[in-house]
């Protein structure tokens, strides 16, 4: 929803940028006319019709960008086989990554982001480690384990596992309090 309404307010935005730098272009070069007198000297002139002109195309590259669709946001994804077809949602795909990422000790708080290439799907895994395993033999098992597990359970060839280790998670002692 959030996107949506980014989405919304940078074509507002981009118009009324695209519309103001039009009406200043014409205003300035005056192709229109308007009671209120104003005079600039020829220098001051080209570099205000500049800077419209720049807002121009500012504003139509992104009113471009609010409007074209976004091609890496999958929501499913699709297979063919002898006896019809199978669409897998991407969430589905995001879940048993993060089950799998769950399995290997010493990870807390996987999160999971796919991607759909040709040679096949591409997984990325933000986590963050406990700090008492060796972090290139977890990754390691984190990658293994999820192309091992997507592959068997989804059939779909995983191209590549990319593990981003965010940070140490802290263990808190509480003292209990006695009085």
């Amino acid at each position: 929803m959030a996107k949506i309404v980014d989405r919304l307010l940078l074509f507002v935005y981009s118009v009324t940028i695209l519309i103001l730098s039009i009406l200043a272009i014409l205003l300035l070069s005056r192709s229109i006319s308007i009671p209120v007198n104003f005079s600039f000297d020829l220098r001051t002139l080209s570099i205000l019709i500049g800077i419209a002109a720049i807002l121009i195309l500012i504003s139509l590259r992104m009113l471009y960008i609010s409007l074209r669709r976004s091609r890496e946001h999958l929501h499913s994804i699709d297979q063919r086989t002898d006896l019809g077809g199978i669409q897998i949602s991407v969430e589905t795909i995001e879940s048993l990554c993060l089950k799998a990422a769950s399995r290997v000790r010493g990870v807390k708080d996987p999160r999971t982001r796919i991607r759909m290439t040709e040679p096949g799907l591409e997984v990325q895994i933000r986590t963050v480690v406990d700090g008492e395993h060796s972090i290139p033999a977890m990754t390691e098992e984190i990658q293994r384990g999820i192309k091992e597990f997507v592959q068997d359970i989804t059939g779909i060839p995983v191209s590549s596992v990319s593990v981003y280790v965010a940070g140490v998670a802290h263990h808190q002692a509480f003292k209990s309090r006695v009085e």
